[in-house]
C-alpha cells in the first residue's frame, strides 16, 4: 500500500493560526467610520475627547504598561485551569452518584443565578486578600459551567456504549477515563471557548474593585481621568487577548480532534 494511502486520512499539519479577510476587511470598515465619526463629533455636538481619533488611541497603546496585561492574563489562565478541574472533577462525582446529583445539582443552578456584581460584593466583604478574590469571583462564575455542559455531556453517551464498557468490570477511572472523558472532549472544549468570553469580562470588572495592577485597574484610572482614548486602548487589548486565547483553544482542538472530517 502507498505511503500516502497508509496516512491519507491524517492531515499533515494543523491549521495555522488564520485572521480570515472577511474578519480584516470589516476591522477595516469600523476603523474608517469611527475616523469619520471622530472629525465629525463637534458638528454633532458631541465632545471631541469623547470619540478620540485612532491616532490618538493608538498613542495610548504605545504607552500602555505590559505588565498588566501579564498579570490579568496570569489570573484569567489560573482561574480558568481552576475552574475546568474543580468542574471536571464534581461533574464525575455526580455521575456517579446520584444522590450527590440531586443535592448538587439546586446549588449549582442557584450559583449561576446569582450575578457577577454580587459575587464581587461578597468577595470584599469576605476575603481581605485582592487576588484571592478575583479568583474567587472567577471560578465561582466559570466553574458552574463547566460542571453544568461536562455533565451533560456524560449523560449523552449512549446507554450501549456504557453497557459495553461496564461488562468488563473497569474500575471508577478506568470507566472514564476509557469512555467518558474522550466522549466529552467536544464539549469540554466548547466550554472552555464560551468561558474565555466569560473570564475576560468578569475579570475586568473583578479588578476594578481593590486591585492595584491588572488591564481593569488601568481602565479605573482612565475613568477618573477621563481619558477615553486610554479607555478604547484597553478596550482593544481585551479584545485582542480574547482572540489569543481562543486561537489557541482552537489549535488545541485542531490538535485532539484531528479525527473529526
Amino acid at each position: 500500500m502507498p505511503h500516502e494511502e497508509l496516512h491519507g486520512s491524517i492531515p499533515a499539519s494543523y491549521p495555522a493560526l488564520t485572521f480570515p479577510r472577511q474578519t480584516l476587511v470589516s476591522l477595516l470598515v469600523f476603523a474608517v467610520v469611527w475616523e469619520v465619526m471622530s472629525h465629525l463629533a463637534p458638528v454633532l455636538g458631541i465632545p471631541p475627547f469623547a470619540i478620540p481619533s485612532l491616532l490618538r488611541i493608538a498613542k495610548s497603546i504605545a504607552t500602555i504598561t505590559p505588565i498588566d496585561i501579564v498579570v490579568t492574563l496570569a489570573r484569567v489562565i489560573g482561574a480558568l485551569i481552576a475552574s475546568f478541574v474543580l468542574g471536571l472533577v464534581l461533574a464525575m462525582a455526580m455521575y456517579r452518584s446520584e444522590p450527590l446529583e440531586k443535592y448538587l445539582h439546586p446549588m449549582i443552578r442557584i450559583l449561576m443565578a446569582v450575578p457577577v456584581v454580587s459575587w464581587i460584593l461578597f468577595a470584599v466583604l469576605w476575603f481581605p486578600g485582592v487576588e484571592f478574590r478575583i479568583g474567587f469571583v472567577l471560578v465561582v462564575v466559570c466553574g458552574p459551567v463547566f460542571l453544568v455542559d461536562t455533565l451533560d455531556a456524560m449523560r449523552g453517551v449512549s446507554r450501549e456504549l456504557r453497557h459495553m464498557m461496564q461488562s468488563f468490570r473497569p474500575t471508577t477511572w478506568q470507566f472514564f477515563r476509557k469512555l467518558m472523558l474522550p466522549a466529552v472532549v467536544p464539549t469540554i472544549f466548547t466550554s472552555w471557548k464560551v468561558n474565555i468570553s466569560l473570564a475576560i469580562r468578569v475579570v475586568t470588572i473583578a479588578e476594578l474593585v481593590g486591585a492595584v495592577t491588572g488591564i481593569g485597574h488601568q481602565l479605573s484610572v482612565a475613568q477618573e481621568l477621563f481619558s477615553v482614548a486610554d479607555v478604547f486602548a484597553w478596550t482593544i487589548v481585551l479584545v485582542a487577548l480574547l482572540f489569543l486565547l481562543e486561537a489557541i483553544v482552537a489549535q488545541i482542538e485542531a490538535r485532539l480532534l484531528r479525527w473529526r472530517p
